[in-house]
């Protein structure tokens, strides 16, 4: 048995970026499957066994599961309010591509866009230079930290005069971020 000349296998055989377009008639379908891409994961196949899941990956099709819920369309009635939802990731991003951390962070702010609250503990300085507000906790790791060494926006983390690690790295980033990338002279 075939559906568009592709066996079960065939179909389970298919990455996530190939199925898109396999199952593009298919509204629901399809729209899973852009949600995996959207967070990095085109290149997984339909018919992996999850225990072959990296930690990052799994958190990724788990906000797969939830923004499957999100509709950016939907208007709520005056007495209807939306849920909102914590969401708390660890790390994310480790092992992801640049290109992948991206997309990670349109989903994100798709999120909270949506009125949901998003927590993530991260070392990716992309990840926190488009945060709302960073909690930096040390100022050592282990035993040394476990205390809120600073607080704020990316901005004022950076700007932080405490012996904050993570500001000394920001400023450094977001200072690379802002200068001109224009042929040089």
């Amino acid at each position: 048995m075939s559906w568009r000349e592709a066996s079960i296998g065939d179909v389970l055989a298919m990455n996530v970026d190939d199925a898109v377009g396999f199952f593009a008639a298919h509204a629901r379908v399809h729209h899973a499957l852009k949600l995996l891409q959207d967070v990095g994961l085109g290149y997984l196949t339909l018919g992996q066994p999850s225990p072959t899941l990296s930690g990052g990956e799994a958190q990724r099709i788990k906000l797969v599961t939830e923004l499957s819920k999100v509709r950016d369309d939907v208007a709520h009635g005056p007495r209807q309010k939306p849920k909102h939802t914590l969401y708390v990731l660890d790390e994310p991003t480790v092992g992801l591509h640049m290109a992948d951390v991206e997309k990670l962070l349109h989903v994100l702010h798709r999120l909270v866009a949506a009125g949901n609250t998003a927590v993530v503990v991260e070392h990716n300085l992309d990840v926190m230079a488009e945060a709302d507000w960073i909690l930096d906790l040390g100022p050592e790791a282990g035993d040394g930290g476990g205390r809120i060494v600073a607080q704020g926006a990316p901005a004022q983390i950076a700007r932080c005069r405490k012996p904050s690690h993570t500001g000394r790295v920001l400023q450094d980033f977001l200072r690379q971020r802002t200068r001109p990338t224009g042929p040089v002279s």
